[in-house]
């Protein structure tokens, strides 16, 4: 695919974020928030009881590239267990949204995936909490 596509798909998904909103019926959720830009999101998972995703909403105060990678993300792991999530880092997010984000935006980029790590982390009382550093990993 054409950087070009890339691009205006993860535009449209800046706008339209199709799982922004809270979650109704959510088993988990977690507040994360990126002090260096201001950006402030609760990640909201639904689960079964084997732990597979079966559903993920964000919402919160989120720049563009924030909004548009955390809901790209929420889309790729439905149907992951929880445990696969845990070793998910910057490339996993390179891969969703096909391009390498600037070094500003690393952080902007990876908040959903460091909330819903967290999220799980407080799912399974494990006593870790992520910061960037532990998915900022290159």
């Amino acid at each position: 695919m054409s950087q070009q596509i890339y691009s205006e798909i993860f535009l449209e998904y800046a706008k339209n974020p199709p799982n922004k909103g809270i979650l109704a019926n959510a088993t988990i959720k977690h507040f994360e928030e990126n002090r260096n830009c201001g950006d402030a999101l609760t990640v909201y998972l639904r689960l079964d009881n084997t732990g597979t995703i079966l559903d993920f909403s964000f919402d919160g105060n989120t720049a563009i590239i924030t909004t548009a990678c955390t809901s790209i993300f929420g889309e790729s792991i439905l149907g992951m267990n929880m445990s696969e999530i845990l070793t998910m880092n910057i490339e996993t997010i390179r891969e969703m949204i096909g391009f390498q984000v600037s070094s500003r935006r690393k952080q902007a980029s990876v908040l959903g995936l460091l909330a819903t790590r967290n999220a799980i982390h407080t799912y399974y009382s494990d006593g870790i909490v992520d910061d960037f550093s532990d998915v900022l990993i290159d």
